[in-house]
């Protein structure tokens, strides 16, 4: 089946081509009643705009890319969601790829889209040398790092204080009576873990409190898989923490999963808390007490470095506050 064109439009409708186009481009040289009538043949016609020609008239797709370390990862797959509700408010699509956490593979897709043409594009990083294993890559194109506290890469970002968050769940435990608490799923290799285990430490320091680490050394990523191999592991030695704190709430997550094998009772006998508020931590029966990520929040700072960027000749941080989401996975003791 031939592909409709404008001039095909422009018979059926009786009109001009610079008519049709301009009843597409929402031009205010022509009535409304001809307007609708030609975007009512347009429907009926199942007419496709060329959207590459337009994008080499106007300078730009309208096409914002997103590079992602992991589709499967609960927390950056809801992020991905909200970047592209905000893409769309402001009349963006998204043009999402997957690194898989590999360096090499995060290159080529950040390549991928420089060859489509985007207006911009948002990386949440496969690891901390990220912004170093792209900076080979001269655009002129705005390009924000998310999710990752990259301060000193000389680039646009936007994270979360990661130690600030950790201090506002340890101070929460603390509140509730605990003294010596679980860390599980420290991971070296991430900065953003790495933050997260400093406010950690420097929380139990100023508290008086005691903390326990059992850190992901064997899986690179904070999974349900990790989370409840390394509550298994803590269950069969116990070191009396009363309480998890877990990395992410996927690894908090996998704990839940291991306490209800092993027949240990949250809150009862231990308490859990995670990080990220992903959505299935508010499920009925699962409800875990959380950090949260604003990922909206997120996800609209960073459309507004996308589109100012290109504007500010000084590199730009956004630093947004996390939050304490209260559930029914603590107790007092």
């Amino acid at each position: 089946m031939d592909k409709v064109t404008i001039k095909d439009i422009a018979k059926v409708a009786d009109v001009s081509y610079a008519t049709v186009s301009r009843a597409l481009s929402g031009s205010s040289e022509i009535g409304e009643a001809t307007r609708e009538r030609i975007l009512r043949i347009c429907d009926e016609m199942n007419y496709i705009p060329d959207s590459v020609a337009r994008s080499m008239v106007k300078k730009r797709t309208n096409i914002l890319g997103v590079v992602t370390a992991s589709i499967n990862n609960p927390f950056m797959s809801e992020l991905i969601e909200a970047i592209e509700i905000t893409a769309r408010e402001n009349g963006y699509n998204l043009m999402v790829c997957n690194s898989a956490y590999d360096l090499e593979l995060e290159k080529r897709q950040f390549s991928l889209l420089l060859g489509r043409r985007v207006d911009g594009i948002i990386v949440i990083p496969a690891g901390k040398e990220t912004v170093a294993n792209l900076s080979s890559y001269s655009t002129d194109i705005p390009v924000v790092y998310v999710s990752e506290n990259i301060p000193d890469a000389g680039q646009f970002f936007v994270a979360i204080d990661n130690a600030a968050g950790a201090k506002l769940a340890v101070s929460y435990l603390q509140s509730l009576g605990h003294r010596k608490i679980l860390y599980l799923g420290r991971r070296e290799g991430s900065l953003t873990h790495r933050l997260r285990a400093e406010g950690v430490v420097a929380a139990c320091r100023e508290l008086g409190m005691e903390v326990v680490f059992k850190d992901n050394d064997n899986d690179g990523k904070s999974s349900m898989e990790a989370g409840c191999r390394l509550a298994k592991e803590y269950f069969r030695s116990p070191e009396g923490c009363t309480a998890i704190f877990c990395a992410t709430d996927a690894l908090a997550l996998g704990a839940m999963q291991a306490a209800d094998e092993d027949g240990v009772r949250i809150p009862e006998d231990i308490s859990l808390m995670g990080f990220d508020n992903i959505s299935f931590t508010a499920l009925p029966r699962i409800g875990i007490t959380t950090i949260e990520q604003p990922q909206l929040e997120m996800a609209r700072a960073a459309f507004e470095l996308i589109t100012r960027s290109s504007e500010e000749e000084n590199r730009q941080s956004i630093s947004i506050e996390p939050r304490l989401v209260v559930r029914t996975s603590c107790r007092s003791v």
